[in-house]
């Protein structure tokens, strides 16, 4: 057996690695490119036909551009005001986001959510969230009266009950001291393993709020919130959706169903707009 000390480095590498692949390098950010590029126009009015703004919620090691070059635009050009946030800042950390105190993340959001609905005049939003930014806003909705401001929140691949990253952070218990690096560091990712505190204190007592709509969009080949399932939410007003169910052919793991799978993308309008929802299947990739 391995001694304590040898083993806890290449432990937590792992662990840090596998949240690292979240999300590819800032390159937008790094390269100038800023939010409102496109989207996060504080000028636009939500249309009648799509009368509430979107809000998207990037995931850990994200960032309000790179997460969203994908799904931005795709609801832009269907008519829906769309805007995102930074989140979870880390001091002399810049481009990547969504690492600080899931907590102090939700109240990000609210402070976020207040701006976007003054600038727009609109009585609620939608929020579309991506891993940990399909999370984080539950906590918004629970416990920082999110769920007055929110008419729907879509989770793509969301860490809704925790991962175990196919089960390395079970093995945190035999190594410690590993747990405290990851709450001293990265308090974002300690927060989202199986069992954390924040988890229990967020499904304690049922998933969702009244008033509000959850849609859960997951892939079978997730390697990073495992066991994908654990992604689903129970309780009124959820929809749980398996992308494989739609379109056998999708192969998207946890990073291209939220920045480039356009069968997810189809079914996020479907969860924003259900009165003219249509079919999802593999050919939604070309709409």
């Amino acid at each position: 057996m391995l001694p304590w000390r040898r083993a806890l480095r290449p432990l937590t590498a792992l662990l840090l690695t596998a949240a690292v692949a979240l999300f590819p390098a800032a390159t937008a950010t790094a390269t100038g490119a800023r939010p409102g590029s496109g989207w996060n126009d504080y000028t636009c009015k939500p249309s009648a036909a799509h009368p509430r703004p979107v809000v998207l919620v990037h995931g850990t090691f994200g960032n309000s551009v790179d997460n969203w070059l994908g799904l931005a635009p795709y609801l832009q050009n269907r008519g829906y005001c769309v805007f995102s946030l930074d989140y979870g800042q880390l001091p002399g950390v810049p481009l990547f986001h969504g690492l600080g105190p899931v907590e102090e993340s939700a109240a990000q959001l609210a402070a976020h959510v207040d701006k976007v609905l003054a600038a727009t005049g609109a009585a609620d939003t939608d929020l579309v969230g991506h891993s940990q930014g399909g999370m984080m806003p539950r906590y918004y909705l629970k416990f920082l009266g999110g769920a007055a401001k929110v008419n729907a929140l879509v989770g793509i691949a969301p860490s809704n009950h925790g991962t175990t990253l196919s089960g390395l952070t079970r093995l945190l218990p035999y190594f410690p001291g590993v747990g405290d690096l990851l709450n001293e560091h990265t308090p974002a990712l300690a927060d989202q393993v199986v069992g954390s505190d924040v988890l229990t204190r967020l499904n304690a007592g049922g998933d969702t709020v009244p008033g509000v709509r959850y849609t859960v969009l997951a892939t079978k080949y997730d390697e990073v919130v495992t066991p994908y399932r654990s992604q689903f939410l129970d309780g009124p007003g959820v929809r749980n959706v398996l992308l494989q169910d739609l379109c056998p052919l999708d192969l998207s793991e946890h990073l291209a169903i939220g920045l480039s799978d356009r069968i997810a993308f189809h079914e996020v309008t479907n969860a924003l707009d259900p009165a003219h929802a249509t079919p999802t299947t593999c050919a939604s990739v070309f709409g």
